[in-house]
């Protein structure tokens, strides 16, 4: 006779497999991604300038930027987990920041019709801070109490400085969106251990920067923890999709 935790064990494993995989979850924050830019490309051509004197494509504009920011704790979250399982920082670090140079000539294309342009970073770059920022936290682990917390409060303002110096992923001046992924992926870094609690302080950030990246934190909630997909190559073309993506829609506003 099965008695109840066994139940319960094989009732987990099958709810596993029927949340959102790290696939999903990237093909999620991919389209949103699509969506800030045809913010200010794709929408503008169909609907016209966004001015005062054309409030739906003005509208439409905001909004989907707005939406956009949905995705901010789910690439928080995969750069966490990311950081816990990857056999060297080092690497991951690398691949990240060669991703944000790669990104930052379309990024500069879509955000302000130029090559480059000084005026904001994309948003690749506040991964690699807060990437930077969680490896030093860990290192901190090892000193004494005193220490690691003194240490660690200088690493994390430093990192929120850098993210606000060069106005990582603010185009305009609503929301700095590397600030907002260094805040997420500190709650999960600290308080992952503790799924409710790590989740209420998420969501409740999240409603604070303009309520849009707290429900990013929902679509964690439903997460399995399987990576979803069986090739190697198939992460590689998640890290060419986004600059790919903002490419196209920068060749529209680049002529």
């Amino acid at each position: 006779m099965v008695d109840e935790y066994t139940r319960y064990l094989e009732e987990k494993g099958r709810r596993k497999h029927r949340g959102l995989s790290r696939f999903k979850l990237k093909v999620i924050g991919d389209v949103l991604l699509f969506l800030s830019a045809a913010s200010v490309t794709l929408m503008p051509m169909l609907l016209g300038a966004p001015t005062a004197q054309n409030m739906g494509s003005l509208t439409v504009s905001v909004l989907c930027e707005a939406v956009s920011w949905v995705a901010i704790p789910i690439y928080a979250w995969l750069l966490y987990t990311g950081f816990d399982h990857t056999h060297s920082w080092l690497r991951y670090g690398l691949q990240l920041l060669a991703l944000a140079l790669v990104s930052e000539v379309p990024y500069d294309m879509v955000t302000f019709g130029s090559f480059f342009d000084m005026r904001s970073q994309n948003p690749v770059f506040g991964l690699v801070i807060a990437l930077i920022v969680l490896v030093l936290l860990e290192v901190l682990q090892d000193y004494g109490k005193g220490l690691r917390i003194a240490f660690s409060i200088v690493v994390i303002i430093v990192g929120l400085l850098w993210d606000w110096l060069f106005r990582i992923g603010q185009s305009q001046a609503m929301l700095n969106i590397g600030m907002v992924t260094l805040g997420m992926a500190l709650i999960f870094f600290y308080l992952h251990a503790r799924e409710n609690t790590m989740m209420f302080t998420a969501a409740l950030l999240g409603a604070v920067c303009f309520i849009t990246p707290g429900i990013g934190v929902a679509f964690l909630h439903y997460r399995n923890d399987e990576i979803g997909y069986r090739h190697t190559w198939t992460k590689w073309a998640f890290y060419a999709v986004y600059p790919l993506m903002m490419l196209v829609c920068g060749l529209v506003v680049v002529r």
